[in-house]
């Protein structure tokens, strides 16, 4: 079993993975100096989806 098999499986931790994700996000960009945000948003929604976390962006396209 895998790291991505154990998030999958763990569905009632749903908001603290989107949390943790968002965190990782804004450390990403914050040592980056956001040069990267778009290719750092790119990366962090294909995780999300491929760990079955896909959740609305209105505020992103």
């Amino acid at each position: 079993m895998g790291i991505f098999d154990k998030f999958k499986s763990h569905g009632q931790n749903k908001d603290k993975q989107k949390k943790m994700s968002d965190a990782v996000e804004r450390q990403v960009n914050q040592r980056t100096g956001n040069k990267y945000e778009d290719q750092v948003d790119t990366a962090q929604q294909q995780a999300e989806g491929r760990l079955g976390m896909d959740r609305d962006r209105p505020d992103q396209q």
